[in-house]
């Protein structure tokens, strides 16, 4: 698994040398972004999992911001926030809502109300707006960091498993060879 992170993923020096990135440089040379080992990697992993819900094109953003500033690796959680993608973005939305109607209880009869849109006025229009969106997407703004908390939970996990499982398998391996 860490070779074929390291075959595939920018060295710090390749990020160094970029000119885009040469202002940030100060935040973006912490060891820990660009070490693979298993915290980092499976910080990195839950990092992704979790900013690759975000709504609209800041995901990779936030992804960034969240693994400078937790220390994580910042490649993979770049990388593994395209687990959304214009196919799966939909059926993960869904569950959102569907887990947030779940947890707020939106199915057991409760409506919401539209605003009477001609009676808006400017000053007043901001906060009714915000107002009906809130009713509208209750379901969805509590299902989505429900999801995406469990998503990097579930990531966090498994990396950390399969890890072990591979550095378990390399040490029989090792052991085996000795053997013989």
């Amino acid at each position: 698994m860490r070779k074929f992170f390291k075959r595939n993923l920018p060295s710090a020096a390749t990020v160094k040398q970029n000119r885009w990135l040469r202002p940030f440089g100060a935040w973006l040379h912490h060891p820990n972004l660009w070490h693979l080992h298993r915290r980092s990697v499976a910080g990195g992993m839950a990092t992704g999992l979790f900013c690759g819900l975000v709504p609209g094109p800041l995901q990779m953003i936030s992804a960034a911001l969240l693994a400078v500033l937790f220390r994580v690796n910042l490649p993979v959680a770049l990388i593994t926030t395209l687990y959304t993608n214009p196919f799966t973005i939909v059926p993960l939305y869904l569950l959102a809502y569907k887990i947030g109607a779940w947890l707020s209880g939106v199915h057991s009869g409760v409506t919401v109300v539209v605003p009477p849109f001609p009676e808006l006025h400017w000053h007043d229009l901001a906060g009714k707006m915000w107002g009906w969106m809130v009713a509208l997407g209750e379901p969805f703004l509590i299902g989505l960091p429900v999801l995406a908390a469990s998503l990097a939970a579930a990531g966090y996990i498994v990396v950390r498993v399969m890890w072990r499982i591979a550095v378990i398998h390399r040490w029989r391996a090792r052991i085996q060879r000795r053997v013989i």
